[in-house]
Formats: C-alpha cells, sequence, structure tokens
C-alpha cells in the first residue's frame, strides 16, 4: 500500500494522520504557532508518506511551500465529510467547533454534501470563545466544561460577541451570580447558536461532533438535550479533519 498523509492546518493547532490502507499508522497534534511552517518541517521529519493532502486554513501555505514534493489541497468541508463517514460510517449530520470557525454539514445517505453552513467571521460559538471567557473566569480551559456543569441555574447571555458577552459576564458576576452559574450561561449560549446553525442544514442521525470542542462535556450534554439524540464522539474528535484530508489522497491515488 502507498502512505497517504492527511494535515489539517487550523488556526490554534495541526494534526496529522497517516494512513496505511485502512489503517492509521501515525497521527500527532501539535500547536500552529505563529510559523506553521516551520511546524509542518518538524512533521515532515517523522512522515515518510510520498502523498500528502492538506486542508484548514494553512493548506495553501503548505501546497505553495515547497516543503514536500507532492501536497494536495482539499476544503474543509470534503475532507470533515470524508473524516467522520471514515470514523462512523452512519454520519449524516456532521458538526465542527474548531479554535476559530464552526461547521455544521449535511450528508446524503450515498456519503455525498447536502447542505453546509460555516462560521469563520468571527470567534463567537467557536472554540476561542470559550478559551477566552474561561481565562475571564479565570478556568482552565481543559476543566471549563465540568466546572458549568457545577451551576445551579442558567442565566441568559444574549450577545455572542466575545467582547461583549464578557461584558455581560461581567455584569452578572457584579449582581452576584456564581461563576458556574455564569459558565453554563456561556456555554448554552454557544448550544444555541450551534442548534440553529444545524437546523439550518438539517439534522438526521447519525450526528458526529468532530473538533477539540467535542470533549467538553457541558456542550455535549446540553446540545443533546436541546436536539433530543445522542451525539456520536469520535475517538479522537480533532483527527477527522486530517483522516478525511488523508482519506480523499487514497481516493485520488487510488492507494
Amino acid at each position: 500500500m502507498t502512505l497517504i498523509a492527511g494535515i489539517d492546518i487550523g488556526s490554534r493547532s495541526i494534526e496529522a494522520v497517516v494512513l496505511d490502507g485502512d489503517t492509521v499508522v501515525f497521527s500527532k497534534k501539535m500547536p500552529t504557532t505563529f510559523d506553521p511552517l516551520q511546524q509542518c518541517r518538524e512533521l515532515f521529519k517523522e512522515i515518510n508518506a510520498p502523498h500528502v493532502v492538506a486542508t484548514g486554513y494553512g493548506r495553501n501555505l503548505l501546497a505553495e511551500s515547497g516543503l514536500h514534493p507532492d501536497v494536495q489541497t482539499v476544503t474543509e468541508i470534503q475532507a470533515y465529510a470524508l473524516g467522520a463517514r471514515a470514523v462512523h460510517p452512519e454520519a449524516r449530520t456532521i458538526l465542527d467547533i474548531g479554535g476559530q470557525d464552526t461547521k455544521a454539514i449535511s450528508l446524503l445517505a450515498n456519503g455525498k454534501t447536502a447542505k453546509f453552513e460555516m462560521n469563520d467571521r468571527c470567534a463567537a460559538g467557536t472554540g476561542k470563545f470559550l478559551e477566552f471567557m474561561a481565562t475571564a473566569l479565570q478556568i482552565p480551559i481543559e476543566e471549563f466544561g465540568d466546572f458549568a456543569l457545577q451551576a445551579t441555574h442558567c442565566p441568559t447571555i444574549n450577545s455572542m460577541c466575545t467582547v461583549f458577552a464578557e461584558t455581560e459576564a461581567v455584569s452578572l458576576m457584579a449582581r452576584g451570580e456564581s461563576p458556574a452559574n455564569i459558565a453554563l450561561g456561556l456555554h448554552q449560549s454557544i448550544v444555541n447558536r450551534t442548534k440553529s446553525m444545524l437546523t439550518r442544514v438539517g439534522i438526521t442521525p447519525s450526528l458526529v461532533f468532530a473538533g477539540g470542542v467535542a470533549r467538553n462535556p457541558c456542550v455535549v450534554k446540553n446540545l443533546e438535550k436541546e436536539l433530543g439524540i445522542q451525539i456520536v464522539i469520535p475517538d479522537n474528535p480533532d483527527m477527522v479533519g486530517a483522516r478525511g484530508a488523508a482519506q480523499w489522497g487514497r481516493k485520488h491515488f487510488n492507494a
């Protein structure tokens, strides 16, 4: 078999998956930093694949860099569709909440994309929003979801703009609202926005949740409650885009 590497270059992290046929023989996640090409140079010291398929914000940067003799590119929508079906063949709806954007994708029964929406204009409703608010409440981002689940009630936070939402959070603190309750309100605001995006593209089970925010238990619990369905979380939700890029390479190179 020919090794195919899929690399997802996002704003916050870079994920890489190498496929040998259907088998994942290598996977790695690393921060993007302010020099993503240097990160890719380090990555290529570990990856010895003749074909590379890049996706994400930095896909064209890598393709034009000359760091590898054969770099093809694929859109994030295609990559996530292929990646989600690879890890869960019954996937009909895909949600990806990444560091800087959110994607909602609906698939036809044959796996082709039926409709999608992508929020990539601001941090509203993204992982960056949660990071910013966790910092404001002085809670480690890895613990933010569990912290929010300790809330006793959910205050309404109307603004999805990161700056205005922080102002609302500060106002709630000044009125004596507990940090856990405020955290739950912030999580619920993301869930409401995400539900709207999913509703517009159409929600057909199975719904696969990809991206780093899929590890947040509060987002998952509240989204399942709002949608009334169980959400599928892959073992490595961060790797779905890179896996999809590699899957595209398998089809393109007949590997």
